[in-house]
């Protein structure tokens, strides 16, 4: 049984993209960041937002704990990483690199 996803009130959904742009060039957070941001525990929740309307802010920016691109885009989101200059490190994992969280976290 394939479970729909749960729709998110307006105010959350302008909320997790307001935090999205506001993200720097060259720094990045997690999903989980974005939520505690918000005075949310919904990393899930953030990730359906992006998912369903984060094309028109830098989504690439908006990362899987542990310095992961976001699940299926890392082929796409490399070249926005390396014009703004986001640390990366290499990996063995199929994504082929991560983020330097540990350099590249935002923190506002």
């Amino acid at each position: 049984m394939v479970r729909a996803l749960p729709e998110q009130p307006p105010g959350f959904v302008d909320a997790v993209l307001a935090v999205v742009d506001d993200i720097p060039p060259g720094c990045v957070a997690t999903y989980g960041d974005v939520a505690a941001m918000l005075g949310s525990r919904g990393a899930r929740a953030v990730g359906q937002v992006m998912a369903r309307y984060g094309a028109d802010v830098p989504w690439w920016r908006v990362i899987r704990a542990g310095g992961r691109p976001p699940a299926g885009h890392a082929e796409r989101a490399r070249p926005h990483y390396e014009l703004e200059g986001t640390p990366l490190r290499p990996s063995a994992d199929d994504d082929g690199y991560r983020i330097d969280l540990a350099a590249a976290r935002w923190r506002p």
